[in-house]
């Protein structure tokens, strides 16, 4: 196990190691946890995405590409890589692997577990169809994840991820390839995509 008991932050060991792809798979089922502008909220990860880095054609360090925006992605892991899309959404991406690898891990859908009005407050709406948080721009606004929090280590109190002792088995795990990158030629039909299918309503809290 890389968490010392539930209720605890993951440390470092968990985001360090050099399968992105096995810890993508592992982030299902964890909290992801924010306190932003004095609000907290929280969420259990139900979706994710791998990019494997220098040798991934799907990912923004593909080649060894660094940049001011995909310079972060080189930091040690256990940071947030988060980057606008299309210039309107802002998308959070854990740091995995050690520092120059640049491995990451986009979080693409959560169900709501406390803070929801905030959530809602946040992205206009009245109501989560099933507290779901489905699509990485929505996950992060709901959650107050700005990119312009890039580079924030998961290890302080703004943003970070908990195991809470919640178990996906690997039969309510569905693999398939990553959403949105034809780009990527034959890296796009990768199953680097991971999907939780179970219900998660006995850890859901009203607030």
């Amino acid at each position: 196990m890389f968490y010392k008991s539930i209720l605890m932050k993951l440390d470092l060991s968990f985001y360090t190691r050099d399968d992105v792809v096995q810890i993508s798979r592992e982030l299902l089922g964890k909290a992801l946890c924010t306190n932003i502008d004095g609000k907290h909220a929280e969420a259990i990860i139900v979706e994710t995405e791998a990019y494997a880095g220098i040798n991934d054609k799907a990912s923004h360090a593909y080649g060894g590409r660094r940049t001011k925006r995909t310079e972060v992605m080189f930091y040690e892991g256990g940071h947030a890589y988060i980057y606008l899309c299309y210039g309107m959404y802002s998308l959070f991406n854990v740091v995995t692997n050690v520092k120059n690898i640049p491995h990451a891990v986009l979080i693409r859908g959560a169900v709501a577990l406390s803070g929801t009005e905030t959530m809602l407050k946040r992205t206009g709406r009245k109501k989560l169809t099933d507290g779901l948080l489905a699509g990485p721009g929505i996950l992060s606004k709901a959650l107050g994840l700005h990119f312009t929090l890039t580079g924030t280590s998961l290890f302080g109190d703004t943003v970070w991820i908990e195991d809470r002792g919640i178990t996906v088995s690997p039969e309510n795990i569905i693999s398939a390839p990553r959403i949105g990158i034809d780009y990527a030629g034959e890296d796009a039909m990768l199953p680097y995509r991971f999907v939780a299918k179970q219900d998660f309503n006995e850890y859901l809290v009203v607030s």
